[in-house]
């Protein structure tokens, strides 16, 4: 890293996240971001279509009402419980210096969302990794009694597991004055959404994205649901950096996404019976493949090191995600594709393993 003399402590001591690679080669297997593999609803492309007009030399909307009352409804919550952002890491970052102090440690799982411990950084906010249990699944117990609040992914992330209601309210009950924050990215592929527990713990904040289960990445939008007093802490913050978080062409895209629940649940329906499919087809190849909730699964190849299978798939045009990280480095994360995106990455998988062999 070459610093510049120009640059704060604040960017000197900042450890930025690392994302999936982006490659733009038009003829490769992008398995890596967990993208959905599935075009956006087209009333959603419409809508947006529609907006690029004239108005956008206005400013958009600051309070997003229109998009808060189609979430409202959705979610079935009132609207004053809603806040909305640019993409779910805006909203946990907005989230992370509204609730969590700079001198009490916060907890997340050792093996989950490796951005947490970049904003944790970032705002001087210690933080102490509970480790995960043997057989991957978040250790409740270790997630209880936190002196400055919690956050996890609700399923986990890389490991796809969820924890059920149950768990989670022992982890609500167990941090009763901190905030406890579920990120929510993956729910909609097979998990159950806590926000039903909002009106009864006002310490708990959902987020969600829109970047996954409704196929809008490209437009960053991502939201927060929560009891009415934590929703107006993050607006306070969100107001105190930008008050026009949102574009517009962005809002009436993801109010007509949400809308169109139909087109969304028959691209949840393939996903799901697809990621199915490809857990049953690796495990045959004789990986450990963990319990997924999310649109990827995580794997641990037999007969090849993750690594060795990683740069393989690579050359061979399919990107998968490999971290290079202790607990970590011997499991790749793949991201469920369309059919036929996954009977060629389980048909060069087989081919690279006989080749091993041989």
């Amino acid at each position: 890293m070459r610093m510049s003399k120009f640059w704060s402590r604040t960017a000197i001591e900042a450890n930025p996240y690392v994302p999936g690679e982006q490659p733009y080669e038009v003829d490769i297997v992008k398995l890596n971001t967990n993208e959905n593999p599935y075009p956006p609803s087209p009333k959603a492309l419409e809508a947006m279509k529609q907006m690029v007009n004239s108005d956008l030399r206005k400013y958009p909307t600051p309070t997003v009402n229109s998009l808060k009352n189609v979430i409202a409804d959705r979610e079935s919550v009132n609207y004053e419980q809603v806040f909305v952002g640019n993409g779910s890491d805006e909203v946990l970052a907005f989230a992370f210096q509204t609730f969590f102090e700079p001198n009490e440690a916060i907890k997340f799982p050792d093996i989950t969302y490796s951005f947490y411990p970049v904003y944790a950084k970032l705002y001087k906010i210690p933080y102490q990794e509970v480790p995960l249990q043997e057989d991957f699944t978040i250790d409740v117990e270790g997630m209880k009694r936190s002196t400055g609040g919690v956050i996890f992914p609700n399923p986990n992330a890389p490991t796809g597991i969820a924890l059920p209601i149950e768990s989670i309210e022992e982890i609500l009950q167990g941090n009763s004055n901190n905030v406890v924050i579920i990120d929510e990215a993956y729910v909609e592929f097979g998990a159950e959404s806590a926000v039903q527990l909002v009106d009864y713990y006002p310490n708990l904040l959902i987020t969600k994205t829109l970047s996954k289960s409704h196929a809008l990445a490209g437009i960053r939008v991502g939201y927060a649901i929560g009891h009415v007093k934590l929703i107006e802490g993050i607006e306070r913050v969100k107001n105190s950096f930008n008050s026009y978080t949102m574009d517009r062409i962005s809002i009436k895209g993801a109010e007509a996404a949400l809308r169109d629940e139909a087109y969304y649940a028959n691209v949840l329906d393939q996903v799901v019976k697809t990621r199915s499919w490809v857990k049953e087809s690796l495990k045959e190849l004789g990986f450990l493949v963990l319990n997924s909730n999310a649109n990827f699964v995580f794997v641990q190849p037999v007969g090849i090191e993750a690594s060795v299978l990683y740069r393989m798939m690579k050359k061979e045009g399919i990107y998968l995600r490999y971290f290079n990280k202790p607990n970590l480095d011997s499991y790749i994360r793949i991201t469920i594709g369309t059919n036929e995106e996954m009977e060629e990455l389980v048909r060069k998988v087989e081919r690279v393993l006989n080749q091993q062999i041989n």
